[in-house]
């Protein structure tokens, strides 16, 4: 007979959006809750909203989120009397696990022996091949043969420690490259290798069991729309499963469950081949950040299902309840696709979900009254952070998960991509619209899935759009001339008069140039004949273009570097205003390398005197808990290196200076 153990006070060993996530089921419930913060996290979201925070000295992950005894200690000093480790950090630490209870708190999480045997990917696969369950084998000794192979962090995921390599003469560096982020990431420099499948499918399980034998399978999903090996948009149920293989699935998860003893909220993940045929890939003992999708689709709230399991309650019935309608979940990251996914920082100015939602809830539509039937437009936030945050370069750069539930899968990605085209995203660059464009794509639609989708289609979802781009200053422009004035006229006439020229350079580069004039009837835009102005101010511009009428919305902020941002129902377009004539010693040497992001520099691979490639690696910086290499800037001799292993960089900082060929 297991004894029950109420929870009072639950402390979330996280931060961001996963805190915010199970304070709020705490708050349904009556629980009360504790923060643990950094440093840069002291005014963060999630903890203002808990009933008490403590502080955890630094910034970086390996002296805060890291510290197992900080934390602990953290939770008994606040009096919680229970643990929740949210994801990432010390999720899947068996260690920490054993030292809550042996502080004699609740871990609301699986047993440490069952997290100890699948938080090392290795040894979870030798159980599962011994259980009779495909894998895809660890490679002790790659061979030409095998390539291309996947180098994984054996702890830990979210593609950090993850790398594909395709030259066996590349492998002693990837191999050194993973275990150094594995063990920032995770604290476990382990990794292992994989046959690499380019085209497979990401499908996995999620899992539910309690200390009374009763083991979910709580439907499935679908991960395969990746980049960097970390999920971008996942969605309930995996669309086109055969009946056959889904069932095969969810008893091949159920069965890994029942083999280590599991209790609590955990994945098993598999990868689909194109052949069919389906390998086991790991089991993530936590609970995962796409569980939205699955709680929209059932109903249910796992958070809540997670904690009444760590009180000793049995699940509500033998078996889960059934799906109904499609949900699908898009991350919206700080990053720029087009820049090989440059992660980005800065002050968010403004975050703002059009359509009518669920602003930050404990679960998914439908909560305790079935999926779908939530009052509301069927569409959720969940956010780590809010108008006027602050981006830093020290966590991961995931900004918020907005999940949309409908009856079809068509309807769900249609509500979904129309939800994030009209949202305002005012601060760093974000994969708002790679994501937009990814879910109106026609191999999305008809659920052409694989794991290479993004780079496959990398051409057609990071495109600059040229046209969007110069309306976009137009209004600009326009709106600015509207702010300067005491009033301003309806109409342009085709008057003479001096012309007034504005300069804006959008985020991919592309500058535009607006020439406008003021007439005694209005103004007159001298590049865009064919646009009438219907009413401007400061904040609003209304143009029509033949029959069309269309609003945009303008918003400004800074100083003289002006960042302008220019809304409208299909989409955002980021500008920085110009100076009319560019200072030409600002120009930067084409020889000279400045950091893309602020960062902290890992290691170098070039030295002073080397003849170097453009393109060729030459440092590697990490930001956002990930390594991101720096290559050179043209062919040509390295003639300065300024960085060094261990400095941390600001944007724009010059790294290193190489003297060009043609000089």
């Amino acid at each position: 007979m297991t004894s029950k153990t109420p929870i009072t006070n639950l402390l979330v060993a996280n931060r961001g959006e996963i805190a915010r996530r199970v304070f709020r089921t705490c708050r349904e419930l009556g629980i009360a809750t504790t923060a643990v913060h950094s440093d840069p996290d002291a005014a963060a979201p999630h903890v203002r909203e808990a009933d008490a925070a403590v502080r955890l000295p630094g910034a970086a992950p390996a002296d805060t989120y890291l510290r197992g005894e900080l934390i602990v200690r953290a939770a008994l000093a606040a009096g919680a009397d229970a643990v929740h480790p949210g994801y990432g950090f010390l999720s899947e630490s068996a260690e920490f696990a054993r030292a809550v209870l042996d502080a004699g708190l609740v871990w609301v999480g699986p047993p440490p022996a069952a997290i100890a045997a699948m938080g090392s990917k290795t040894a979870a696969k030798r159980l599962m091949a011994e259980a009779g369950v495909p894998v895809l084998g660890a490679l002790a000794e790659p061979t030409e043969a095998d390539l291309p192979v996947l180098v994984k962090a054996a702890a830990g995921g979210g593609g950090r420690g993850m790398r594909v390599v395709r030259r066996l003469a590349d492998l002693p560096a990837e191999l050194a490259a993973a275990r150094a982020e594995a063990a920032k990431a995770f604290g476990s420099d382990e990794v292992f290798c994989e046959r690499y499948l380019p085209t497979g499918r990401h499908v996995e399980v999620q899992l539910l069991a309690d200390a009374h034998g009763t083991v979910w399978a709580v439907g499935d999903r679908d991960c395969s729309l990746q980049r960097r090996h970390q999920k971008v948009v996942e969605e309930a149920p995996a669309p086109g499963l055969p009946a056959d293989v889904r069932a095969e699935l969810h008893r091949a998860a159920v069965n890994a469950a029942r083999a280590i003893g599991y209790v609590g909220a955990g994945t098993a993940e598999f990868l689909l081949a194109e052949d069919g045929r389906c390998y086991f890939l790991e089991m993530n003992t936590r609970l995962q950040v796409e569980h939205p999708v699955t709680e929209a689709v059932t109903g249910l709230d796992l958070v809540a299902l997670q904690l009444a399991v760590a009180e000793g309650e049995e699940l509500p019935g033998p078996t889960p309840p059934p799906t109904t309608g499609h949900a699908i979940e898009a991350r919206l990251y700080a990053e720029d696709p087009a820049k090989d996914w440059q992660p980005a920082t800065g002050t968010l100015h403004l975050l703002e979900l059009a359509h009518d939602h669920q602003e930050f809830t404990g679960a998914g539509p439908g909560t305790g009254a079935g999926p779908g039937t939530a009052a509301g437009s069927g569409l959720r936030l969940d956010s780590g952070v809010e108008s006027g945050s602050e981006i830093t370069p020290h966590y991961d750069a995931m900004l918020a998960k907005v999940i949309a539930w409908a009856p079809t899968r068509a309807a769900a990605a249609r509500k979904l991509a129309d939800a994030l085209a009209r949202a305002r995203i005012h601060g760093p660059s974000t994969n708002r619209e790679l994501l937009v464009r990814a879910l109106r794509h026609p191999a999305f639609l008809a659920a052409r899935l694989n794991t290479g989708f993004l780079t496959e289609h990398a051409a057609e979802l990071t495109a600059p759009d040229t046209k969007g781009v110069g309306r976009a200053a137009l209004a600009a422009a326009l709106a600015d001339a509207a702010a300067r004035a005491t009033a301003l006229p309806s109409g342009w006439r085709n008057l003479p008069s001096q012309a007034q020229v504005k300069r804006y350079r959008a985020a991919d580069g592309t500058e535009s140039e607006v020439r406008y004039r003021h007439t005694r009837a209005g103004l007159l835009a001298e590049d865009h004949p064919d646009v009438e102005l219907v009413e401007a101010t400061a904040e609003l511009v209304v143009l029509r273009e033949g029959e069309v009428r269309r609003p945009y919305r303008v918003a400004r902020y800074g100083g003289r570097a002006q960042q302008v941002y220019v809304d409208t129902l299909t989409g955002s377009t980021a500008l920085t205003a110009l100076p009319r004539f560019l200072d030409p010693t600002a120009q930067a040497d084409p020889g000279a390398l400045l950091a893309p992001m602020p960062g902290t520099v890992l290691r170098t691979s070039a030295a002073v005197g080397d003849a170097v490639t453009a393109g060729q690696p030459l440092l590697v910086l990490e930001a956002m808990k990930m390594e991101h290499r720096v290559t050179a800037p043209a062919d040509g001799i390295l003639v300065e290196l300024l960085a060094t292993p261990g400095r941390q960089v600001e944007l724009g900082t010059l790294l290193a200076v190489v003297q060009t060929t043609e000089a």
